[in-house]
């Protein structure tokens, strides 16, 4: 997915000694012997850096938040790097809010790690200040109930869905697969034979739930996880996998070449723009979107929470806004106040029973 750099406006991250943070999960248990001891280091060494970036991080976001005002100043944290889709949406939303005088100043704060419960578990620590907002979505609550957070959206004050995107089934375009169909019944027929890939967690629970609705057993699935949707793309066409399962806006560029084929799109209904029949329409009822959420600090009380969430509706509302709507070719769902909060106990819900149908 394109990135929109705002480089003097990123926070960089700087050594510094760790502490514990909220939600992160820490391994027990290591195996002994000479094989294992380097591979172990470098996973405890990882950890540890990647607490000190979001400890360095946080120290960021706490000085910035000293005002309290969030028409002066707003911090916007995106829990992962530079370059995904929740930094897009916090730098577009920087974008829109400089451009209109909707917040005077704005900053984006990278804070990766765990999935992005570090900047879960951080963000929940500035409870009362409305100055900070949280970018999560789909992808946070899954690492929420996958990585056993301690710290859970109900430490934090969603405001406003604000985009949903929306994966796609491709397959290399010399597949023998020429529908869904054909894919799943080889994939039933012997369910270890199709290797499945993705770009990300979100990616595995789409095509869990195929799985599931095709009457599967998703453990019985041979899923080769990939390190972003580009890798994805090239275990496609190499013959590492058979098909995948990925963000519409990481595939357009094949599809339309002619290097995939798409064989569906996972939305509830047909999308105006993209030409691919949806599973639904395919008769599987698979419909988990990738949608993208702003939230804040808990402990805010009923008129902070309008103020912000009035922010954010302020924020999408303008063209600048829509220019990144089409840029990602996100979809707008605007869901706010007590929808919203019905919504994430639904789909936390839904996302807590496709793990368990991967067994963890």
């Amino acid at each position: 997915m394109p990135e929109q750099s705002v480089p003097e406006q990123s926070v960089p991250a700087r050594s510094g000694p760790g502490q514990a943070v909220p939600g992160q999960s820490v391994p027990t248990g290591s195996p002994t012997g000479p094989r294992v001891r380097r591979p172990v280091a470098r996973v405890v060494g990882a950890a540890v850096a990647a607490v000190s970036i979001a400890v360095a991080a946080f120290g960021s976001v706490t000085s910035a938040a000293a005002g309290g005002d969030p028409t002066r100043s707003v911090t916007l944290v995106a829990p992962a790097a530079a370059g995904g889709g929740w930094d897009g949406v916090a730098r577009s939303m920087q974008q829109a809010q400089r451009a209109n005088g909707i917040v005077n100043a704005v900053q984006v704060v990278n804070m990766p790690g765990a999935g992005g419960t570090i900047a879960l578990g951080n963000v929940a620590r500035l409870a009362g200040q409305t100055d900070t907002l949280l970018v999560g979505g789909t992808g946070l609550l899954a690492a929420e109930i996958q990585f056993g957070s301690a710290v859970t959206h109900d430490d934090i004050t969603p405001l406003a869905v604000t985009v949903e995107e929306y994966d796609v089934i491709v397959v290399p375009a010399d597949s023998p697969y020429e529908t869904l169909d054909d894919l799943v019944a080889a994939w039933r027929e012997r369910p270890g034979s199709v290797p499945w890939t993705g770009g990300g967690s979100f990616d595995q629970l789409v095509v869990t739930d195929l799985a599931v609705s095709a009457g599967i057993d998703p453990t019985d699935t041979n899923y080769i996880p990939s390190d972003g949707g580009g890798e994805a793309i090239q275990a496609l066409l190499n013959g590492t996998a058979a098909a995948a399962s990925g963000g519409y806006p990481d595939n357009i560029d094949q599809i339309e070449s002619g290097r995939l084929r798409a064989l569906a799109l996972v939305a509830a209904e047909p999308v105006d723009g993209i030409d691919i029949p949806t599973a639904v329409e395919q008769g599987h009822d698979v419909t988990l979107t990738n949608w993208r959420m702003i939230a804040a600090p808990g402990g805010l009380d009923d008129d902070q929470r309008t103020q912000l969430t009035d922010i954010v509706l302020d924020t999408v509302r303008t063209p600048e806004w829509a220019d990144a709507m089409q840029r990602y070719h996100w979809t707008e769902r605007i869901i706010t106040g007590g929808d919203l909060d019905a919504f994430i106990d639904e789909e936390r819900e839904r996302i807590q029973g496709l793990y368990e149908e991967l067994g963890r």
